[in-house]
C-alpha cells in the first residue's frame, strides 16, 4: 500500500509526459489510467500527434518529388530500387564487407540485431559510406518522413535469424513501434528473399483514420492486460484487427541489392519470418523526436559537435544506467568485429 502511494507522487511526471514521446502505458500511471484511456486520453494524443506531423510535412513538402509524397501519403513508406548509383554501391558493399568497429547486440527470441554506429569516426574510415549519408536523395527522404529536419541516426544493421532453438522473434509479429509517426528506413546490401526474413509493413496503415483511432484506443483501455511490448507501448495485431480497420494484407519487401524502403513506422510492420537461419545486412537509419513540437528543425544533434553521434551516447548513457543498477541495457558489446561477422554462441 504504501509503495502504491509512493508510486503516485510521480504523478507531476506522469502528466507531464502527456506532451512527450512517452508511450509505455506500464510505466506511466497517466498513460496506462484505464479510466483516462475510456474517456479518450490515448485516442487524443494520437490524433494530436498525426495532425501536427502533417503540418510539419507540408513545410518540408520541397524536399521530396512530388511522386514521393503521393507514394507515402498512399502506403507509408517510399520503396526506392537501385537507390545509389551503381559505381557507389559497390564501394559500399566492398567498405563494409572488411570494417572492423565496436559492435552492440540485442537477442529477441530466435534473433540477434547487431548494429554497427556509422558515426564521424566511422565514416572517416567509409568514404563511401560517407558519400551515400550525405547524400541530398537520402537525407531529405529522411526529413520528410520523420517530419522533422532532423540528423538521423544511422547504423550498419545486421538481422541473423533462427540463431538457436529459443521462441519465435517478438518482430515477427506486426506491430506499430509507437503512437506517433517516425522514421526508419533500410538500404539493403544484398539481395532479400520472401522467406528469409524481408521487411513487412501493411500499406495505408500510417493513416489514422476513425476505425484506426478506435482501435488504438481499445487497446489503450486493454494495455494492463496486454503481452510486454505492447503494455510498454508497441501495440501487436492480433487476428481480425486488419479487417476490421479495413486494411489490406502485408507486403513482403523481396527486393534486390540497392533498394532503399523508408516508412513511417506508427504503420503496422514486422520482420517477416525466415524459413531457415539466415543474415540480412543493411544500412538503416531512424529518426523519432518528441511528436508534439510544433517546428521542424532546432536539432541539438545537427550541432558540429553533436552531429552523428547519437548511437554511441546512447549506448554509453545505457551503460551508465546499468552501473547504478538502474536496469540492464539490451545492448551488449559484442567487440570489434564486422557486420556480418557470425554470431558469438553464449557460454
Amino acid at each position: 500500500m504504501a509503495a502504491k502511494g509512493l508510486r503516485w507522487l510521480l504523478a507531476p511526471l506522469w502528466a507531464a509526459q502527456i506532451f512527450s514521446g512517452a508511450k509505455s502505458f506500464a510505466d506511466n500511471g497517466v498513460l496506462g489510467s484505464e479510466r483516462l484511456n475510456r474517456r479518450g486520453l490515448h485516442a487524443w494524443r494520437v490524433a494530436l500527434a498525426q495532425r501536427m506531423a502533417d503540418s510539419r510535412r507540408r513545410r518540408l513538402e520541397h524536399l521530396v518529388p512530388e511522386e514521393d509524397r503521393a507514394a507515402f501519403f498512399r502506403d507509408g513508406f517510399v520503396l526506392k530500387r537501385d537507390f545509389l548509383p551503381p559505381e557507389l554501391f559497390r564501394a559500399v558493399v566492398a567498405e563494409l564487407e572488411s570494417f572492423t568497429a565496436p559492435a552492440r547486440e540485442m537477442k529477441q527470441g530466435d534473433a540477434v540485431t547487431r548494429r554497427i554506429a556509422l558515426d564521424p569516426d566511422a565514416l572517416k574510415a567509409l568514404p563511401a559510406c560517407a558519400a551515400m549519408a550525405r547524400l541530398p536523395a537520402f537525407q531529405n527522404l529522411m526529413r520528410y518522413i520523420a517530419s522533422f529536419d532532423a540528423e538521423p541516426i544511422i547504423y550498419v544493421q545486421t538481422v541473423f535469424a533462427q540463431v538457436d532453438s529459443s521462441k519465435a522473434d517478438p518482430q515477427t509479429a506486426l506491430h506499430a513501434d509507437c503512437f506517433h509517426p517516425s522514421l526508419k528506413a533500410w538500404l539493403f546490401l544484398h539481395d532479400v528473399e520472401e522467406d528469409a526474413g524481408p521487411f513487412v509493413y501493411v500499406p495505408g496503415s500510417q493513416r489514422q483514420t476513425p476505425r484506426r483511432l478506435a482501435w488504438e484506443k481499445r487497446m489503450s483501455v486493454l494495455a494492463s492486460s496486454l503481452d510486454r511490448l505492447s503494455a510498454r507501448g508497441s501495440f501487436r495485431v492480433r487476428p481480425g484487427d486488419l479487417k476490421r480497420m479495413r486494411l489490406p494484407e502485408p507486403k513482403k519487401f523481396a527486393v534486390p541489392a540497392n533498394t532503399l524502403v523508408a516508412a513511417d513506422t506508427s504503420g503496422f510492420h514486422a520482420r517477416g519470418a525466415s524459413a531457415r537461419p539466415s543474415v540480412r545486412v543493411e544500412i538503416w537509419a531512424y529518426s523519432r523526436r518528441n511528436p508534439f513540437l510544433p517546428w521542424v528543425g532546432l536539432d541539438p544533434w545537427s550541432l558540429s559537435l553533436l552531429r552523428g553521434r547519437q548511437a554511441p551516447i546512447f549506448w554509453r548513457l545505457l551503460d551508465g544506467l546499468e552501473k547504478l543498477g538502474l536496469g540492464r541495457s539490451p545492448w551488449r558489446k559484442a567487440g570489434r568485429i564486422t557486420a556480418a561477422s557470425p554470431v558469438r554462441k553464449a557460454p
